[in-house]
This record gives C-alpha cells, structure tokens and sequence, in this order.
C-alpha cells in the first residue's frame, strides 16, 4: 500500500504527533521499526531493543489483543444466556467494544489482525508476509482458547444451572451455530452468511484504514472498526452467529469441548460443523479484500490530485497532468 518513502514519512507523522499507525494494514505498512528520534529519546541501546521486537512480540500482542476479545466477546454471552442479564444488543455491542479495546491493546506491536481471515486477505493482497500467518492464526487462537477458558470457569455456577448437561443450549456461548442453535438454518446457510459476513468485515476495515480513502485521522480507526462488527452483529448475526473470524470460533470451541461440552463438534442437527466458521470467513475475507481493491483501491486518487467531485481542477494539477 506504501512504498518506503510513504512508510517513513507516515512514522514520522506519527511520531511528532504520539500517535500509533492505523492498525490492520500489515506489518511492513504499519509498524515502524523505530521513531526517528528514538536514539535521542531512549538511547541506542534501547533503540535497538525496540526496534528488534520481532515475530515473537508480534505473537504476543496478537495473543494478548485476541484474549482481550474473546474475554469480553465470550463473556457477555455467558452472561446473557446463563444470567438472563441483557438481550441480543448487548451482546453486538459489547462485542465491538471488545473488538476496539483487543485491537488498541496489539496494533502498535502486530497491527491487530486477531482474525486469521484478516491476516490471509492482507498476506493475498497487502503484501503481508505469508510466512507470518501461520504463527499469527496460532497465537490468535491460543489468545481466543485461553480466553474462553477462563470465562467458563468463571460462569461455571450459571451455566451449570441453566444447562446440566452442558448441551447446545448454552453451547452458543463458546462457539456458533447455524440458526444460533434454535432457527431453522442448516449448515450451508451458515456457509453461506460466513462468506458474507466476513467479505463485509474485510472490505470496510480496508475502506477505513487506508490512508488514501480518508481514514479516521490520530487513533479512532480501531473504534470505527469495532461500530463495524457492531453493524455487522445487528444485521448479520441470526444465521450463522456472526463468527467472522476462525480464532474466535475455534479456541472457543475447542475450550468447550475439553470442559464437558461434548457435542461441541457439531451442530443442533448432529452434522459436523466446526469447519464451517474456520473455511467460509478465510473465504468470505479473501472476497471482501479484492472487491475493496477492484472496486475503490485502484481508482483511489494519486498524491496530489484534485478532491473528487470539485471542478475545476487547480492548474497546477492541469498542468502537472499535461507534462506527463
């Protein structure tokens, strides 16, 4: 999306202003190594630290910001369902809410994928390295399972109650199924919703984070981000639950399935259904990513062109254009 000027000069932007780079770009867009005055600022040994993070520091920061998801994201369904505490927007709220607090606590270190679906589509098309997206959907998906695992040991008590048997009624907590286990919504409609409902996702966090599309300016994109998936759980979210995301259905659903969720495996129907949230959303991501770039990227504005829309255009630009 830059090229190294772009990136050097966008770090220093950042820099002189203290703000982190917009998230989800992939890594060489968004990370700077080091602030341009970090020799003067922390000395050349710690510099050097900072600027030598590496792949492991990445991990962590998409450990830690995925765990920071799925706590909130898992809990306040576990509070719902086993509490009678909210209703269905709490539960689209809070999930953004946990979206913006997991993507402030990696972007600066990662950029804040916490979604395998994020990390392929930028490797296919950002130039994110294809050798990071195994370790990055693995830490994802420990930060997601250990998450998970403290929520239902936490809401042990509630859902015990609710649900002894530790069946389908309460396994929507920890993971989706089709028709949230109660419509008549079959595994390839879910498929199907997947597919849509992360090619949505993937094409308006591209829309808001690219420098050139006028992106929320200092650090707001991870709020604008988070009113997405809120958006997306308000209109998307009756067929397939709104996983969106491999590592947040996953991690769970493996915790489940080791604390007395048997059948978590499979769906109300008694079909196999776990690979439909991890297939459709890397498919749906990879969708969304190339309609954002055949569709706005490749007629976004070159540096200095005229606002779209004001006519006429300066002469400066008229001229510029002319001489080429």
């Amino acid at each position: 999306m830059f090229d190294n000027a772009d990136t050097h000069s966008l770090t220093y932007f950042t820099a002189k202003l203290n703000v982190p780079l917009h998230p989800l770009w992939g890594s060489q867009y968004h990370r700077p190594s080091v602030p341009l005055e970090a020799d003067m600022v922390l000395g050349g040994d710690m510099a050097e630290r900072f600027a030598n993070r590496g792949l492991l520091g990445e991990l962590a920061a998409e450990f830690a910001g995925t765990l920071i998801l799925i706590l909130f994201g898992t809990g306040v369904v576990a509070q719902v369902v086993g509490g009678g505490i909210g209703d269905h927007d709490s539960i689209a709220w809070a999930w953004g809410l946990a979206v913006v607090l997991g993507v402030y606590t990696a972007s600066r270190v990662s950029g804040a994928h916490l979604n395998p679906a994020v990390t392929v589509a930028l490797a296919v098309f950002k130039g994110f390295s294809w050798r990071k997206v195994l370790p990055y959907a693995l830490a994802q998906t420990l930060g997601a399972f250990l998450a998970a695992l403290i929520v239902r040991w936490n809401y042990s008590e509630v859902l015990a109650k609710v649900d002894p048997g530790h069946t389908v009624k309460t396994q929507g907590v920890f993971s989706t199924l089709p028709g949230n286990g109660t419509l008549p919504v079959h595994m390839w409609g879910g498929f199907r919703d997947q597919i849509i409902g992360t090619a949505i996702l993937l094409f308006l966090i591209l829309a808001v984070t690219d420098v050139r599309n006028s992106a929320p300016l200092a650090n707001l994109a991870p709020f604008i981000v988070g009113l997405i998936v809120v958006a997306i759980g308000m209109a998307w979210g009756t067929n397939a639950g709104y996983a969106i995301n491999p590592a947040r259905d996953f991690g769970p659903r493996l915790a489940s399935f080791l604390t007395g969720y048997g059948t978590a495996w499979r769906d109300q129907y008694g079909d196999l259904y776990f690979w439909v949230p991890i297939v459709a959303p890397l498919i749906g991501g990879v969708i969304g990513a190339g309609l954002y770039q055949l569709l706005v990227d490749r007629f976004l504005p070159r540096e200095g062109a005229p606002e779209p829309g004001r006519t006429p255009p300066p002469a400066d630009y008229e001229a510029a254009t002319a001489a080429r």
